[in-house]
């Protein structure tokens, strides 16, 4: 169950990340589209595995958003992305 809210708190400040990098011209295009892609599959009702199936439905949401998720961001310079992140904290902090 840890593990899951830790899951859980990366995908949410990916999230915020996400929301600033959009943005920015420094991005490269694969990895806005692997963001993007995330955030549909996670607005879209379509799933791989339905719901309905005993928690194995939410658990391919949840490993498949995050696999998407952490392909983007590797995706990134880490010169380029830590600002992002460092905004995305104040975001938290001031929220």
């Amino acid at each position: 169950m840890k593990r899951l809210k830790r899951i859980g708190q990366y995908l949410k400040q990916a999230l915020k990340i996400y929301r600033l990098v959009l943005k920015s011209p420094h991005i490269p295009t694969r990895a806005k589209l692997f963001l993007t892609f995330a955030l549909g599959y996670l607005l879209l009702p379509l799933d791989l595995i339905p719901d309905f199936l005993l928690g194995l439905g939410q658990a391919d949401d949840l490993i498949l958003v995050f696999m998407l998720v952490t392909w983007a961001l590797r995706l990134i310079p880490k010169e380029i992305l830590n600002p992002y992140r460092a905004q995305a904290r104040r975001i938290e902090i001031t929220s």
